[in-house]
């Protein structure tokens, strides 16, 4: 079995309650050892945890991180530095991990990711790079975790992109797999939430074309996603997460402030004024 030692920074708990949710849960411990989870049972307690100074295969941090950080009695930062040393592998789960995530916006100054400050390296375990890796979301997918875990567990090493984020899973946008894709592609609004018709991105703050993570390849409890349920997706697993008025989309007269990943404004232009032209009977009406 591998060892894991899981431990929270600043944290609202979400990545931990989202992988309590891995619907194979009972296969996933037969293969992992908790020396210390925040809720599952371990062998070591927190302060155990932070003082811990054997090899072991996975140190997973839940949640940004401060310079005056305290947990359970000692300078979270400082711990950190001292668990990786002795870490086979290093995960930043979750976007606050990865980031600073929405704790940063409370104190930009002192509140980073464990590797990146936003985008930006952040130098905390920089030493440590080539065995961190970045599974931002807000919060991640149990799926995203356990397929990381397994792919170095069992081949040693995983493909990674410029945020040191698993490309079998952010190598994707949100927007690939979307239900909504032909809507989009006729520009066809959805004006309201919930619905199952309509494109979100035009009108309701939708960035899934701009954002990268597999919501709708891999779904949520296996059944769905926030776009398939008529909600737009926020764009969680990017460093500009999270940004104000989440449910506008912002525009400069008529065309959105942020383009779909790769596409240039001479192109959007040209593709949606073409869409226009075409009105199609069956994406105006309900489905239902």
């Amino acid at each position: 079995m591998s060892d894991i030692l899981w431990i929270q920074g600043i944290t609202c708990n979400g990545n931990t309650q989202s992988f309590l949710n891995y619907p194979n849960m009972k296969l996933f411990l037969k293969k992992y050892n908790f020396l210390y989870h925040p809720y599952l049972e371990s062998s070591l307690n927190v302060v155990q945890a932070f003082e811990y100074e054997k090899k072991f295969d996975f140190l997973i941090i839940e949640g940004a991180v401060s310079k005056d950080f305290i947990r359970a009695g000692v300078n979270f930062y400082e711990k950190v530095k001292n668990l990786a040393k002795n870490a086979k592998y290093i995960i930043a789960l979750g976007t606050c991990a990865t980031y600073g995530g929405i704790f940063k916006e409370k104190d930009p100054e002192h509140i980073t990711g464990v590797l990146y400050d936003k985008d930006k390296e952040n130098g905390l375990l920089s030493k440590f790079k080539s065995k961190t890796f970045n599974i931002p979301g807000c919060p991640t997918h149990p799926q995203w975790l356990v397929f990381t875990l397994d792919t170095l567990n069992n081949f040693g090493k995983i493909l990674v992109d410029d945020l040191s984020r698993p490309k079998e899973i952010f190598g994707y946008l949100t927007h690939h797999g979307c239900t909504r894709n032909e809507y989009f592609e006729w520009k066809v609004d959805s004006k309201n939430f919930g619905e199952k018709e309509g494109c979100l991105f035009y009108l309701q703050g939708c960035r899934a074309p701009i954002t990268h993570g597999s919501c709708n390849k891999i779904l949520w409890n296996e059944v769905n996603s926030k776009t398939r349920s008529g909600s737009p997706c926020f764009g969680c697993t990017e460093s500009s997460f999270p940004r104000n008025n989440m449910f506008e989309t912002k525009t400069f007269m008529s065309i959105p402030a942020d383009l779909p990943d790769g596409v240039s404004k001479r192109a959007y232009l040209t593709i949606t004024g073409i869409a226009k032209a075409f009105h199609i009977k069956r994406l105006k009406e309900k489905l239902m």
